[in-house]
């Protein structure tokens, strides 16, 4: 028996919520390691391609990518870029501003989802989303604190600047990711996008200091394996399943747990605030996980890409 469109749209919605908490992770493991940005992306994107490329091998499926139409290898290859300069941003982000500047304005990526699905994804816009998306975008706000919010000179603004261009980067992301897709098994999809992330990224780390302690290298190979391919598939899995704008509003999972993982981890106390935050957070995204699909507001049909069979 077939599924239902409710019961395929809240298994998506789970496999991004799953995969949004686990990225909550990520500033544990970033804490460990002692290098640039351009670095820390580069070895995370390298270990989760090597993961993504032992799983196509054991599948038969190595060459799947390369049997791809042109314009469409091309456009992954665009879409890995686009995702190291995303990495790169909020990691710069992190280390020139204050983590609570970093986190609000990157979190605004799900508000540029939702007012360029019309544009981009040629979604109706759903109206629907508006009060869960306030709610998110209040939650994060009382998590990070007015106090935190203040930029001190100049430095910190161009933190705050890299934070928004993390923004506007995330929303492409995800938007251009639902379009190109389908059709496109999701191991072969994320392969030539860490084709597109190394290429950007090798230059940056043949001019720097890589990592040397066996922690960082550690760290790393978890940002790789776990934070970056395991979750990446879990995520475009779910993508599949849903719209664009409805998981974004999802991924602020990601800040709750954030904040969840630092208080055991980095010892990092949560105030009363911070737990009504999350629970804005949470009743924004509980809103977007019990809505029912409507007619003309679900995804409209794609157009499948046909990838061709191993010989």
């Amino acid at each position: 028996m077939s599924s239902t469109p409710r019961s395929d749209s809240f298994n998506g919605l789970a496999r991004i919520a799953i995969a949004a908490t686990t990225w909550g992770l990520i500033p544990v493991f970033v804490r460990l390691v002692h290098t640039n940005a351009a670095v820390i992306v580069f070895w995370r994107v390298a270990f989760a391609a090597l993961t993504v490329t032992l799983i196509l091998a054991f599948r038969g499926r190595l060459s799947a990518f390369f049997k791809l139409p042109s314009r469409l290898k091309w456009a992954i290859i665009g879409m890995g870029m686009l995702l190291a300069v995303n990495w790169m941003l909020y990691l710069g982000a992190l280390q020139l501003t204050k983590v609570a500047v970093a986190v609000l304005i990157a979190y605004c990526g799900p508000v540029f989802v939702a007012a360029l699905s019309p544009i981009v994804a040629r979604e109706p816009f759903d109206r629907r989303l508006v009060v869960p998306l306030v709610l998110a975008l209040i939650g994060v706000a009382t998590i990070v604190g007015p106090r935190d919010l203040a930029l001190e000179s100049g430095t910190h603004l161009l933190g705050a600047a890299m934070a928004l261009g993390s923004a506007v980067t995330y929303s492409l992301l995800i938007l251009n990711a639902k379009r190109l897709i389908s059709g496109v098994p999701s191991a072969v999809y994320t392969f030539g996008e860490y084709i597109g992330s190394l290429t950007l990224l090798l230059p940056f780390v043949l001019l720097s200091r890589g990592p040397s302690a066996p922690v960082e290298w550690g760290s790393l190979m978890v940002l790789g394996v776990v934070m970056t391919s395991a979750t990446g598939l879990l995520f475009l899995s779910g993508l599949r399943q849903v719209r664009a704008d409805h998981a974004a509003v999802l991924t602020y999972a990601e800040p709750v747990s954030a904040v969840i993982f630092s208080a055991i981890f980095l010892n990092e106390p949560i105030t009363l605030l911070t737990g009504i935050g999350a629970g804005l957070v949470v009743a924004g995204g509980t809103m977007v996980a019990r809505m029912e699909p409507q007619q003309g507001i679900e995804t409209p049909g794609l157009v499948p890409v046909v990838l061709p069979e191993e010989s």
